[in-house]
């Protein structure tokens, strides 16, 4: 199975660092759904997927959300930059 760590640009510009196997799904899931979408993105819709990697396992995706979720917001933005899908 594939594994993808994202990054959403929320309404309020702040940014959300999160693992799913099916990005698409996952991004309707953060606008449309109260039970199924992240609670700190549920107050700051519509969000906006800016960042997506793959990677082969789920311990090498949660280790990379872990990683990304300790970064400053400058270094987030200069990933995101780096990294445009």
């Amino acid at each position: 199975m594939t594994y993808y760590v994202y990054i959403l640009k929320c309404s309020d510009q702040t940014l959300y660092t999160g693992i799913t196997t099916d990005p698409k799904r996952r991004i309707h899931e953060h606008n449309n759904s109260n039970k199924l979408g992240a609670k700190y993105t549920r107050p700051r819709r519509p969000v906006k997927l800016v960042y997506t990697k793959k990677y082969k396992t789920r311990s090498e995706a949660t280790k990379e959300e872990i990683r990304i979720k300790k970064l400053s917001r400058e270094s987030k933005k200069l990933l995101i930059t780096k990294n445009t899908f």
